[in-house]
């Protein structure tokens, strides 16, 4: 007997990831802290929870796909949570990229109310959640994978099991020290060849198919171009990844020096207004420090 679906959080990624479970023919129940947010799924077909503990009651195995930290704990123990209606037994799949640490204790806390805990942070971008080819790391016990995915499958390409509870968030921050960083590069690239009175779309083609080819410079170094900074995913969103990173790295003493550069870039423009923009958005704050402009007009 399939397995009833509970899905919380209805954003940019949440949207496509719910929409892809629906694609799939699974009883999917939905909720969301904006509930207009989640009207097009439950147009599309989904069932809505008047709250969270309705939610976990009616539902074996839920999603759970928000913004941070404290948006989990609260999801998950708040009043109402839940962790209030949630059966001995239910599964939770937390898609958010949150603490490592906090992670643990969580999944140590609904363990003592006999419920299961995945954490399982996506990477893919807007793009990747919208067309079911997000790649999704998994931390938690073998079987409880095993159990989740058909689930996970019908919202990702590649699904890897990296470790015991806490393991997919951290391996999820190793995903984004090398975003930031390659944000950074192409960022420092573009600007370069901008410079250099160089044709920009015949540059990115031109290095593109070589050694500097990677997933940022294909997907984003045209938007770049030009000048769209429609998110795949937030300014505000990478920024919240990155002060995760660094505070796991200084727990560890371990040099990040990219990733902090980025960081305080990413600061720069969200003082500016811009932590709506996508994350490629990067650039512009080199922009800013160099006085030049890359690509078309605004």
């Amino acid at each position: 007997m399939a397995e009833r679906i509970g899905f919380v959080g209805m954003g940019i990624m949440g949207q496509g990831m719910a929409r892809n479970l629906l694609k799939e023919g699974f009883d999917l129940t939905v909720w969301n802290r904006t509930p207009a947010k989640a009207e097009s799924l439950v147009n599309a077909g989904a069932k809505k929870a008047p709250d969270l503990p309705s939610l976990g009651r009616n539902s074996d195995l839920v999603v759970i796909c928000v913004s941070d930290t404290p948006d989990v704990e609260s999801v998950l123990f708040g009043q109402p949570g839940l962790s209030q209606g949630l059966q001995e037994g239910a599964l939770i799949v937390d898609c958010s990229t949150i603490s490592p640490t906090k992670t643990k204790l969580f999944a140590k806390r609904l363990t003592e109310q006999g419920v299961h805990m995945l954490d399982a942070p996506i990477s893919g971008g807007s793009e990747g959640a919208a067309n079911g080819t997000l790649s999704i790391m998994v931390g938690g016990d073998a079987d409880q994978v095993t159990r989740a995915l058909p689930c996970l499958q019908a919202m990702g390409k590649k699904i890897t099991h990296v470790g015991d509870h806490g393991a997919g968030q951290m391996t999820k921050l190793v995903n984004q020290i090398l975003v930031a960083g390659s944000m950074l590069s192409m960022g420092e690239a573009l600007l370069f060849a901008q410079a250099g009175g160089l044709d920009l779309e015949r540059t990115l083609e031109a290095v593109s198919g070589g050694a500097a080819s990677s997933w940022t410079l294909s997907n984003r170094g045209p938007q770049v171009i030009r000048r769209d900074w429609t998110p795949g995913f937030m300014i505000d969103l990478q920024q919240k990844d990155l002060r995760l990173v660094l505070q796991e790295a200084d727990e560890l003493c371990v040099p990040i020096l990219a990733s902090s550069i980025a960081f305080h870039l990413y600061r720069t423009l969200q003082k500016r207004g811009l932590g709506a923009d996508g994350n490629h958005a990067l650039v512009r704050a080199l922009e800013f420090i160099a006085d030049l402009q890359i690509g078309g007009t605004e």
